[in-house]
């Protein structure tokens, strides 16, 4: 029932969205439109299903909406702008801070959320030291806001979203390495990120 609401509510948030992609990726189409539309709001839907209306819901929602932009920017011109990345922080703290009264080890779920955040932000940091060309600064803010979510969700959840993450990019480079038969060539790892965040709250998490 939650997803049957949420699926509409979706669909209109990712049509509203796309003009704010505009500045990053030129002119969006129709068919723009109904793409982010169509992706927002099978999200929406799916989280629907799976969480159900819990507290966390709302932030859950928040992270579909900026997700599925920012994974349509990316794949469009390989960029997380941080207009949307770093305003994520603060929105992404302040909607799980809410839920947390609300929800059985409520504080204790954002205190992990914190450590989490701080912990996937540092090993991104730490491999954009170490291997400049495999991601980008983008990435690394977007760690962040992604670690605050794996981490409400406890040490599990944080550990199969980073391996879900790597799992997914890993095997679409492979897949584009081959078909382009090189090495070279940018790679949105952004929509990995994000797909394994989800993958991993999916699998992992029931209302």
């Amino acid at each position: 029932m939650v997803a049957l609401v949420l699926m509409p509510v979706g669909l209109v948030v990712g049509v509203l969205a796309v003009p704010l992609a505009a500045p990053y990726v030129g002119d969006v189409t129709r068919r723009h439109r109904v793409v982010l539309g169509l992706v927002t709001a099978a999200l929406f839907g799916v989280l629907g299903w799976r969480v159900g209306f819990e507290p966390v819901l709302p932030a859950l929602l928040y992270l579909a909406a900026v997700g599925a932009l920012l994974g349509f920017i990316d794949v469009g011109v390989r960029r997380l702008p941080d207009r949307f990345t770093l305003p994520s922080y603060g929105a992404a703290a302040a909607l799980l801070a809410a839920a947390a009264p609300f929800t059985q080890d409520g504080p204790r779920r954002f205190g992990h959320a914190l450590i989490g955040m701080a912990a996937l932000l540092a090993l991104y940091f730490a491999q954009v030291l170490l291997v400049p060309s495999g991601i980008g600064l983008g990435d690394v803010k977007l760690s962040g806001v992604l670690g605050l979510y794996l981490g409400w969700f406890g040490q599990d959840t944080w550990i199969t979203g980073l391996l879900a993450t790597y799992l997914l990019g890993g095997l679409a480079a492979l897949a584009i390495m081959i078909a382009r038969r090189s090495r070279k060539g940018e790679f949105p790892f952004g929509p990995y990120m994000l797909a394994g965040a989800l993958v991993a709250v999916l699998a992992l998490n029931a209302g």
